[in-house]
């Protein structure tokens, strides 16, 4: 028997952080993961809310979606959904630095050379996760080219993740990918390459899993 239907935040896309008002940071996240996963959540029966960065997709059925651009609002949206939710799938590809100063007009190319200094972004997973009631589930995700179990095992204990999905720069715009799940019991669940709306509800599954244990256990103070 499925269990009673959840409140899921889901996270996709990438973010932008503007230099000037036509120049930004960012990076290749199409948003395609969670997208997918915000569907699959949504046809599942659970009450779905969306926060993604720029993207090119439509919004899926039965979902809210909220859109934000700069990984400060972002966090501002995620901080302001969050206590109402049993679950966040955090597949957003949030930059983690930004222009240290941003300018209100466009910077002119002088021929010399420029140096744009950066500072780190807010870490919304870490928020959100630190920021969270006991009964409350939280997935990450962690891109790696290298050393992936090791840096995603380290960002999930880092992090306070109850999962996190690994993935490899590969998947970054296409329609299917190969993940590993790590949980937080230390044992890895490797996902067959699959279009990546199955991959998305596996995920679910899991969140489903994961949010089961939580909701039935004694509650917690924060």
């Amino acid at each position: 028997m499925r269990m009673r239907p959840l409140r899921i935040l889901v996270t996709a896309g990438p973010t932008r952080e503007y230099i000037d008002p036509v120049r930004f940071i960012s990076n290749d996240s199409s948003g395609k993961m969670g997208f997918a996963i915000a569907a699959a959540a949504a046809q599942r029966g659970h009450a779905v809310t969306l926060i993604h960065g720029p993207v090119a997709l439509p919004a899926p059925p039965a979902v809210s979606v909220v859109s934000v651009i700069s990984a400060r609002d972002m966090l501002r949206a995620c901080v302001e959904h969050w206590p109402r939710y049993d679950a966040l799938i955090m597949a957003a590809a949030v930059a983690d630095y930004t222009p240290a100063a941003h300018s209100d007009e466009k910077l002119k190319k002088t021929g010399d050379e420029m140096t744009l200094k950066l500072a780190p972004t807010a870490d919304v997973l870490a928020t959100l996760s630190k920021n969270r009631d006991a009964r409350q589930t939280v997935i990450g995700f962690a891109l790696e080219s290298h050393n992936g179990r090791a840096n995603a095992a380290s960002k999930l204990t880092r992090k306070n993740l109850d999962a996190i999905v690994l993935n490899h720069p590969a998947a970054i715009g296409v329609d299917r990918s190969v993940v590993e799940i790590l949980t937080r019991d230390g044992v890895w669940n490797p996902l067959p390459d699959a279009p990546k709306d199955e991959t998305a509800v596996r995920i679910v599954e899991l969140a489903e899993s994961i949010a089961a244990g939580r909701l039935a256990a004694p509650s917690e103070s924060r």
